[in-house]
């Protein structure tokens, strides 16, 4: 299930692409836009900042605005900032792999045989879908 961290981070994320290229906007207005507390905003908007999706300044006509092109930003990246890894298992993951404690042969482990194919079809949506084309409430 995805996580309200992810959910906001993602409707924030959809309402900056509709907004003036490059021009800063008000915490304040995207949490009143979206319905998010402006401090959970807040959060989310430094965590999106920090890995280089967004951008901001401080002061008078300040705020946060889109550090790149809607269509260079993928859905996947957003994802794995804000939710971690897209797969449901961590001997699945391909950027987080982790080996699991109970099992004995992975590449006969009919369960990472299923959620490795859940993860590729989970991939093949989430990378080929960007901000440009993912309009949430509309």
């Amino acid at each position: 299930m995805l996580s309200k961290k992810t959910k906001y981070g993602l409707k924030a994320l959809s309402y900056l692409t509709k907004q003036e290229k490059n021009v800063p906007v008000l915490i304040s207005d995207i949490s009143k836009a979206e319905n998010i507390s402006q401090k959970y905003l807040e959060s989310i908007l430094l965590t999106l900042k920090k890995s280089g999706i967004l951008s901001s300044k401080k002061g008078k006509g300040g705020g946060y605005y889109l550090l790149k092109d809607p269509k260079e930003i993928k859905i996947a990246t957003i994802m794995r900032v804000l939710e971690g890894p897209i797969a449901m298992l961590p001997c699945v993951s391909l950027n987080y792999y982790e080996k699991c404690d109970d099992c004995v042969n992975e590449e006969l482990c009919s369960l990472s045989i299923l959620m490795a194919e859940v993860r590729d079809s989970t991939l093949k949506i989430l990378e080929n879908k960007t901000l440009a084309n993912f309009h949430c409430g509309e």
